[in-house]
């Protein structure tokens, strides 16, 4: 157990250095969310009732795209360049290697989702969230469940090259109709049912409930929290196996298993 921490921590260390050799994944992972902060301060500056509801939006936004976007890239090009059949035949045990790349997702989102609450404190009078247990334990469910989405949605990608348009064909609209139902009681049924299909818009909520200005009692947080947690879990396993079956249905996806290895004598 000690040297398979030991290797998890190795090979977390590496994929910090890959990841900021790396500019466009910078981009994404924290120059994004933060664009998609700034222009939308700028456009609600001097509303604080909206700008209460934009920062959540943004962390839930964050969370999705250092998880979701980043694994869902990050297996296809592991795949179609052959390295995770590779690891199969060297020392490195298979939990070892994706230990540290989970952990390097893991950190990356507790890295935007400080940048964002702070940035909603500093420049838009947000506060520091009030119920800090709350906001670890949706960003930590968020966490689990998108990252879990993100890998088997690389299932469904045929190749690298396509890579951007199956993760953006997902992305955009899921954050799009999210924010929109999020944000007005106006919207239509269709888009309600759509948002409340997906696991971003409970996130929302859960988050918009921790960093919120709102003051309730221990015991209706405590059963607050539960409810919302509950439906991004169900939806993000609802996902992930529909992911996995359509994966299985894409052609090369009946090939023969790696071979397992060979004790050595």
């Amino acid at each position: 157990m000690p040297d398979a921490l030991t290797l998890t921590w190795r090979q977390y260390r590496l994929e910090r250095r890959m990841f900021w050799r790396n500019p466009s994944a910078a981009f994404f992972n924290f120059v994004l969310p933060l664009l998609f902060l700034i222009g939308g301060g700028a456009i609600l500056h001097g509303n604080q009732s909206d700008l209460n509801k934009l920062v959540p939006a943004i962390a839930g936004m964050s969370v999705m795209s250092t998880t979701f976007t980043a694994l869902a890239y990050n297996i296809v090009f592991l795949r179609e360049r052959g390295v995770l059949k590779r690891i199969r035949g060297t020392p490195l045990p298979t939990g070892s290697y994706f230990g540290g790349v989970a952990a390097n997702a893991v950190t990356n989102t507790a890295l935007q989702i400080a940048i964002v609450v702070l940035a909603g404190r500093i420049f838009f009078g947000i506060g520091w969230p009030r119920h800090w247990g709350e906001l670890i334990v949706f960003v930590a469910v968020g966490v689990v469940c998108l990252a879990a989405l993100g890998v088997a949605f690389a299932h469904a990608i045929p190749n690298f090259e396509s890579t951007a348009a199956y993760v953006n064909a997902v992305f955009l609209p899921v954050v799009f109709v999210s924010f929109y139902v999020f944000d007005t009681k106006h919207a239509p049924v269709f888009l309600r049912n759509v948002a409340e299909a997906l696991p971003l818009k409970p996130l929302i909520d859960g988050l918009s409930g921790a960093i919120g200005p709102r003051r309730q009692p221990r015991r209706a947080r405590g059963d607050r929290t539960v409810g919302r947690v509950r439906p991004v879990v169900r939806r993000a396993r609802l996902l992930v196996g529909a992911a996995r079956r359509v994966g299985s249905q894409l052609p090369g996806s009946n090939r023969r298993p790696h071979p397992p290895r060979r004790k050595r004598t």
